[in-house]
């Protein structure tokens, strides 16, 4: 019986900063799962390779000249078969990413997060999601925080077992599988496990709407 070959987890770029390539090439060269299959320079370029090269992610730049990320975000998410989206910026910009995560985005990070890309790309490729912990201010600065949406947070944060609030608050502050895991003394199967029961029961998807939902509630 032979082994399975496993394959690499395929990467588009689209940015318009020839650095950011040559940075996120040196990156990936330190792992064998990740590889940069092709990179465009603007947003308008991204569907059509995307339909030639079929990547798994799409590393995507918020400001570009035609158009810009969230715009080129929304079109790739309305694909048939879509790859999950992650947005980079180096811009600390108010509204972005709400706006990136409304679009479809799977997660958001900072370039400035450096290897932190790695886990990245892998947490979102395997659908967890992402989002630095850089972006969580931003995040709860932009969220709609009515009466009636914190107390419908409220109770359905109360349908959580007191484990599955603990890592819904985590996740709310930006901590990643493996420091959740660390905090709480459990593994990371363990933690996975308890991400998608609490998705499961609030009934929302991606690390950045239970971060939304630990905000409203008052866990974060």
């Amino acid at each position: 019986m032979t082994d399975v070959e496993v394959q690499p987890i395929r990467v588009l770029l689209v940015d318009d900063d020839p650095f950011v390539y040559s940075a996120m090439e040196l990156i990936f060269s330190t792992v064998d799962d990740i590889q940069i299959v092709s990179a465009v320079s603007d947003g308008d370029q991204a569907v059509a390779a995307v339909q030639r090269h079929f990547p798994d992610v799409v590393l995507l730049d918020v400001r570009m000249a035609r158009l810009d990320g969230i715009a080129a975000t929304k079109a790739l998410c309305a694909l048939p078969n879509p790859p999950r989206v992650l947005v980079m910026t180096t811009f600390d910009m108010d509204d972005v990413v709400m706006r990136a995560i409304d679009a479809g985005a799977a997660g958001f990070m900072l370039k400035t997060s450096g290897s932190e890309i790695i886990t990245a790309v892998r947490n979102v490729h395997a659908g967890a999601g992402v989002l630095s912990p850089q972006s969580v201010p931003q995040v709860f600065a932009q969220i709609g925080d009515t009466g009636a949406e914190r107390a419908a947070a409220r109770a359905a944060i109360a349908a959580l077992t007191d484990r599955e609030r603990d890592v819904v608050r985590l996740v709310g502050e930006g901590l990643s599988n493996q420091q959740i895991g660390a905090a709480l003394y459990v593994g990371e199967a363990t933690v996975k496990s308890h991400l998608s029961s609490a998705q499961r029961k609030l009934g929302v998807e991606g690390r950045v709407r239970l971060a939304v939902v630990a905000s409203r509630a008052g866990l974060a």
